[in-house]
């Protein structure tokens, strides 16, 4: 631990920690291994942890206000990211920073839910004017707020951006009830599918964020070999194409997560694409000394566009992965 002390410079990982979202995480950690960690920096992070604890605990009040008012309508839902995978990920929800809540409703109760949220005093943001069953149409989700609380919301009609990718996870498919705090439990996907949408979600955004990949190595960590495996061939069937493969290829390289699994990881590394997608995702984590995000620098958001088109094989989805890229960058002038 003497070298971490003497080899860190406090004000730029504190500025990376804020970037990947991990401030709580890495205060958790430091404090089990017992870091020396200057004045100025742990208070720095302490602050932030706590933070992030108490909106958290907001959060958490806020989802099951949501699940009762959805209830009451009938609407069935699912919770993703956020506080359930934290729960599931870390044992204490309240580690991870959530800035947003994220939900996944069927298609045909969009208008109920809208009216849900309307009626909880929620605000539509995006789209603001196009109608929202044409834009659930052609996007996966509408964004909402609730800005007496400051609360956002993504309402999800489906979970990925190109529909070929995982199209069969819907608010049917298996679930499971996490708690998130004593007496409030939240539905969220079942271990198969959450582990699908998981891999699906951070290639959509070339894992540029470290918190998305530490997650996933952590609902991953203390899972044996052989259920890594099967959640790898399900997550094929589920339609979840290469992005399994880079997600569990990135965890390994920076977690270890195959180091008991040395079949699988090889089998990953004969993929070409794989490779590819791996090593395109690792630059992104690590090619910057002073982050900022894609969508603010020149060029930014290149590496996220191109690695899309490789996330299924065949010239299909290329075909429809550019089409709808191209559809989207239109769609802002």
């Amino acid at each position: 631990m003497r070298d971490l002390e003497a080899g860190v410079f406090w004000p730029a990982f504190l500025s990376l920690a804020r970037f990947h979202r991990v401030q709580a995480l890495v205060w958790h950690c430091l404090r089990t291994l017992d870091v020396a960690v200057p004045s100025g920096a742990a208070e720095t992070l302490d602050v932030e942890a706590k933070r992030i604890a108490a909106t958290n605990l907001r959060m958490a009040v806020e989802c099951r206000r949501l699940l009762e008012s959805f209830s009451e309508r009938r609407i069935p839902l699912l919770f993703l990211k956020g506080l359930s995978v934290a729960a599931l990920a870390y044992r204490d929800p309240f580690l991870k920073m959530s800035w947003d809540i994220d939900v996944l409703i069927a298609p045909t109760d969009l208008n109920g839910a809208s009216e849900v949220l309307f009626g909880d005093g929620y605000q539509l943001t995006t789209p603001r004017r196009t109608a929202l069953p044409a834009w659930h149409e052609r996007e996966k989700e509408s964004v909402w707020k609730k800005m007496s609380e400051g609360f956002t919301l993504e309402l999800h009609t489906r979970l990925a951006d190109n529909r070929r990718l995982v199209p069969e996870i819907t608010t049917q498919s298996p679930s499971q009830d996490v708690e998130i705090a004593p007496g409030t439990i939240l539905p969220t996907l079942g271990p198969d599918e959450l582990f699908a949408y998981l891999c699906v979600h951070g290639a959509s955004s070339a894992w540029f964020r470290l918190k998305w990949v530490t997650d996933l190595a952590a609902l991953l960590h203390a899972q044996r070999p052989q259920e890594i495996g099967r959640l790898y061939r399900r997550s094929q069937e589920l339609g979840a194409g290469r992005a399994p493969a880079q997600a569990l290829l990135l965890a390994d390289a920076l977690y270890g997560t195959l180091d008991s699994s040395p079949g699988l990881k090889g089998e990953l590394e004969r993929g070409r694409s794989n490779c590819l997608l791996f090593r395109a995702a690792l630059a992104e984590l690590g090619g910057q000394a002073d982050p900022v995000e894609p969508t603010q620098r020149a060029l930014g958001t290149a590496t996220i566009h191109w690695t899309q088109l490789f996330l299924r094989p065949g010239i299909g989805f290329k075909a429809s992965e550019l089409a709808r890229q191209v559809r989207r960058a239109f769609a802002r002038f």
